[in-house]
């Protein structure tokens, strides 16, 4: 299998995480999205959104989006469990992997997108244009840092965000928090959940995958 990856993206982030959890190795393929290497005709033709990260199979299959990887990943190596084991579970996983994924990551990719220069007439992925607009970098801010509270919320009394064991979630969880510090959106200091949580799993070996 190949994962067609950035180093620098927060998508392809989260199926390495998945993976080295997993001890799955993937050869990687990277794609420059700085120099627009998404947007090439080779690039479209395994991908024609203009986004990372893909999984090309063996048979030349290839899948696109997160979740459907992880999906895929998860029911070829089920073990050790990251998307829940019973119904109860799984839906709860899947649950808060949308919630951090709709509003905590969209905001953050708000905020970058519609402020970075590098971004101009780029604000949004794939294939498209689409102009900046300041205004969603302030507003992805803000959701962002509103966020932040609402994990803290969650954990408190839970050791991850979505039940008793390490899920998907928490990789979603950990890229985005990760993924606002680097836009200097800091963790609220009296958010000690959300503290403990992450101090607990950015150690984890998987996390610098």
């Amino acid at each position: 299998m190949r994962l067609y990856d950035c180093e620098t993206a927060p998508s392809p982030r989260r199926v390495r995480i998945f993976a080295a959890e997993k001890g799955i190795e993937l050869e990687r393929v990277p794609v420059d999205l700085a120099g627009g290497e998404q947007f090439s005709d080779e690039y479209r033709a395994v991908n024609p959104d203009c986004v990372v990260p893909t999984l090309e199979l063996e048979d030349g299959t290839c899948i696109g989006e997160v979740v459907a990887i992880c999906q895929y990943l998860e029911e070829v190596y089920p073990e050790p469990n990251l998307l829940g084991r019973t119904p109860a579970e799984r839906a709860s996983t899947q649950m808060w992997n949308a919630k951090v994924e709709q509003q905590g990551l969209w905001a953050t990719a708000d905020a970058f997108r519609n402020a970075a220069k590098g971004l101009k007439g780029r604000a949004l992925p794939g294939p498209d244009a689409y102009e900046q607009i300041p205004e969603l970098a302030v507003r992805g801010r803000a959701r962002a840092a509103s966020f932040l509270e609402k994990l803290d919320r969650q954990l408190d009394g839970r050791e991850f965000i979505a039940g008793a064991l390490y899920s998907m979630a928490d990789i979603t969880a950990l890229v985005f928090v990760q993924f606002a510090q680097r836009l200097k959106i800091a963790t609220p200091e009296n958010a000690t959940n959300l503290q403990r949580w992450l101090e607990a799993v950015a150690v984890r070996p998987s996390s610098n995958a």
